[in-house]
């Protein structure tokens, strides 16, 4: 598909060069290492997941058809409504791997309803042999039905079209298939459409599919993986590569892996990534222009979606996350640069993050509930807001970086009393807690089950200044009190059942739960820092809280409500409910004289810089240049 100009993409390409003997070569060692890194599925796998979406196929007729018969329409024309699946995200592009779900759309006519979809389908969904899950979130901000079929899983989106029937040849390409659909249904088509636009947009889809595979496999072990967290999400990830691709249309995998890493450093945000022109389209929805929405301005590194109505992929992307991304661009070019050279092995691309050894203090996030099923929605709510706490964490004096980690750690508790309740809502989950089995706790009065999730932010701080005397402190209760008041704005946030707590600890206090077997040093090994007398005392100076001695924790906790026992509650001594919210008082700054092991920004002296360069002559000026829109 390409352009009138006769290239891909809206700025011409780098190189049209073929690539080298020696990219060649890198490009088989780096195939090899992908096979041992386990990123590739069994040919078994792949056929179990062309059976089980040829059963969803054939079931989303059955259930069009089931519908439009209720809905008083002919034998014949219900026959006729067709229904249809489109696959999208990794799997639709290539790149799944074992255990990987398939992001699967059903398209259904007009006369079919979402209600349809979440009562009908999801119940026709569980009658089916093989189906271990399936569970309906119809108010998500994209209705979406995960399910488990044959063991592969599966997230199922459903888009109702203005059609009276679904042809079994329908392309989603047509913008003006997006007439007259709700927001809803036009989110849901958004993601096949972007996928098979990214897909039209590459040169050579086989070498897209191998440089995608290792950029992704690349963000996931660096821990940079994550839309939610204000990273990339696989979306964002795939159209970089894809890019990639377009300026450098006859080069191989090993080669595109090279320039990514080497362009990506080098990429000159706020520039924005654009696989084509943005289009106009058929509706009265916003298309993503910094020229007109000032919204749209404050994207840090704007990656635009290519299919009408184009998006920004990356709007959660903060300063530090930016940061933290050129920073592991500028590691990955280092590395890629040793292998082509043949100094370094791939393997040494995909080590693992070292997030829990970087940082001399971390803020724990800790959502808790007694229930299991209310903890996935209460810890995905908290996660959602996690970036926020970041953005005015980075406001703080003396704070250089804010830094999430991509995922929390989920634990599950049983309690013997109402102490033991309110320590592991506030993190404190000692050894007999953490080895105690629910068949312990059993028929014992007091006894409840805790489940907990924690997220983590690194804290990077600036340096002490030569001179400069005393013990510092670093005062974040504003923006920890300000977190805690925001993902209690939840509409169906309910004091009496979840907890929310926020507090810091040392690297020395990190649980075991965050390391490998065998990866953390022994705590006698691990260097504490000295302290003067005082430094870790604090007068906990909060917005709203009075003055109140710290807890050994490091937290200060408020009991926030105490109400009649719900079904599943947090037990208190008076047989009520005790939802904790903890904001940390102010760390007394233990920091090292330099940054050792902490990111620092490369744009405050770029004197200071050797920055990664492309070979043979290329120019990376021509994909940013003033043609670029």
């Amino acid at each position: 598909m390409a352009t009138n100009n006769g290239y891909l993409g809206v700025t011409p390409p780098i190189s049209t060069n073929e690539s080298n003997a020696r990219e060649k070569e890198v490009t088989v060692t780096l195939m090899d290492e992908l096979r041992r890194q386990g990123t590739f599925e069994t040919e078994e796998e792949a056929k179990t997941r062309e059976i089980v979406l040829g059963r969803v196929a054939a079931l989303v007729k059955r259930f069009v058809r089931h519908v439009s018969l209720k809905r008083g329409l002919s034998e014949a024309a219900a026959n006729a409504a067709g229904g249809k699946i489109f696959t999208f995200g990794s799997y639709r592009l290539g790149v799944h791997g074992p255990g990987s779900d398939i992001d699967t759309l059903c398209v259904v006519p007009k006369h079919v309803s979402r209600e349809d979809f979440f009562e009908v389908f999801e119940e026709m969904l569980k009658e089916t042999e093989g189906v271990t899950e399936a569970s309906g979130v119809p108010d998500a901000y994209v209705p979406i039905l995960k399910a488990k079929i044959s063991g592969i899983p599966l997230d199922l989106l459903m888009a109702r079209l203005a059609l009276s029937a679904i042809p079994d040849d329908l392309s989603l390409q047509d913008d003006n298939l997006l007439r007259n659909l709700d927001e809803r249904c036009v989110r849901s088509l958004n993601g096949s459409r972007v996928t098979d636009e990214i897909l039209r947009l590459v040169p050579n889809v086989s070498v897209f599919r191998d440089s995608l595979r290792c950029i992704k496999l690349w963000a996931q072990r660096r821990a940079i993986y994550s839309n939610v967290n204000g990273f990339l999400g696989g979306v964002a990830w795939a159209m970089l590569v894809a890019r990639i691709c377009q300026l450098y249309p006859n080069a191989i995998a090993g080669a595109i892996v090279s320039r990514f890493f080497i362009i990506m450093y080098q990429w000159s945000w706020p520039q924005p990534v654009l696989l084509k022109q943005i289009e106009d389209g058929p509706l009265p929805v916003r298309v993503w222009n910094p020229k007109l929405y000032p919204a749209d301005r404050a994207h840090r590194m704007p990656i635009i979606t290519p299919a009408y109505p184009s998006m920004c992929a990356t709007h959660n992307v903060s300063a530090s996350t930016q940061m933290i991304m050129t920073e592991e661009f500028k590691k990955g070019s280092e590395i890629v640069d040793k292998v082509i050279v043949g100094k370094a092995n791939w393997s040494e691309l995909f080590a693992k993050h070292d997030f829990f050894h970087k940082y001399r203090y971390y803020l724990q996030v800790i959502a808790s509930t007694g229930s299991q099923e209310l903890q996935t929605k209460w810890a995905g709510t908290v996660e959602s807001r996690i970036r926020q706490l970041v953005m005015k964490l980075e406001y703080v004096d003396s704070l250089t970086l804010a830094h999430p980690f991509i995922k929390g750690f989920e634990q599950v508790s049983c309690c013997l009393s109402d102490e033991e309740v309110r320590a592991v809502a506030q993190g404190e989950i000692s050894e007999v807690i953490a080895k105690r089995k629910k068949e312990d706790i059993e028929g014992k009065d007091g006894a409840s089950t805790v489940y907990s999730t924690t997220f983590y932010i690194g804290l990077a701080i600036e340096p002490k200044q030569p001179g400069a005397v005393g013990p510092r402190k670093l005062d974040i209760s504003y923006p920890t009190t300000e977190f805690t008041k925001l993902v209690k704005m939840w509409e169906k946030y309910d004091d009496s059942t979840m907890g929310i707590v926020v507090r810091h600890i040392k690297s020395t206090a990190l649980p075991d739960y965050v390391f490998e077997p065998g990866e953390r040093q022994p705590r006698s090994a691990q260097k504490r820092p000295k302290t003067s007398k005082n430094a870790d005392k604090s007068n906990n100076t909060s917005p709203d809280m009075p003055n109140k001695k710290r807890r050994a924790s490091n937290s200060v906790s408020e009991s926030l409500a105490t109400t009649p026992l719900p079904p599943q509650p947090f037990k208190t001594a008076q047989n009520g409910v005790t939802s904790t919210a903890a904001i940390p008082s102010p760390i007394a700054l233990t920091a090292a004289s330099s940054s050792n092991g902490m990111y620092t920004s490369n744009a405050k002296d770029p004197s200071h810089i050797k920055s990664p360069q492309l070979p043979f002559g290329e120019n990376v000026a021509v994909a940013t240049s003033a043609g670029a829109p």
